[in-house]
C-alpha cells in the first residue's frame, strides 16, 4: 500500500503505536507532569472542559508527524528498522527537543516539564521511525 514511494499502512500504523505509547507516558508520569504544570488534576481538567477535540488533534498531529518522518527518511534514501531510528532520532534532537526547551525556557516552565515532554516526544519518534523503517516506507 504505497503512493509516491510512502507506504500508508506503515504511516497509520506508527500513528497509532505513536498514540497509544503517549497515552501509556503521561498516565504514568501524570502526577509529575501535573506538578511540573503547577497544576492541581482538577485544574487541569477544569481547563479542558472534558473535550475530546485535544484527542482528535494529538492522533491527526501523530499522523501527519508519521507521515512528514515517512517522506524525510525517503529522501534520505533510508530504510529498514536502522535508519528509521537513527533519522528519528536526529529529527528530535535537531527540531523537537530543541524547541521544547526554547519555548519552555521563554514560558519560564520547570525543567521537569521539559524533560517529561521531551522525553515522550523522543518515545514518539523513535517508536515511528522504526515502525516505518521496518515495515518499509
Amino acid at each position: 500500500m504505497t503512493f509516491a514511494g510512502i507506504n500508508y499502512l506503515a504511516v497509520v500504523l506508527a500513528a497509532v503505536a505513536s498514540y497509544v505509547f503517549g497515552a501509556v507516558w503521561y498516565m504514568s508520569l501524570a502526577k509529575p507532569w501535573l506538578a511540573a504544570l503547577g497544576k492541581s488534576e482538577s485544574e487541569h481538567k477544569a481547563e479542558q472542559g472534558g473535550s475530546p477535540v485535544l484527542f482528535v488533534i494529538a492522533f491527526v498531529s501523530q499522523l501527519l508527524m508519521a507521515w512528514v518522518l515517512a517522506g524525510l527518511i525517503g529522501h534520505l534514501g533510508g530504510g529498514g528498522l536502522r535508519a528509521g531510528l537513527i533519522s528519528a532520532a536526529y529529527c528530535w534532537l535537531g527540531f523537537v527537543i530543541t524547541t521544547l526547551a526554547t519555548n519552555h525556557g521563554f514560558q519560564k516552565a520547570s525543567r521537569n516539564l521539559t524533560l517529561i515532554d521531551g522525553g515522550h516526544w523522543l518515545g514518539v519518534m523513535l517508536i515511528q521511525g522504526a515502525v516505518l523503517g521496518a515495515l518499509g516506507l
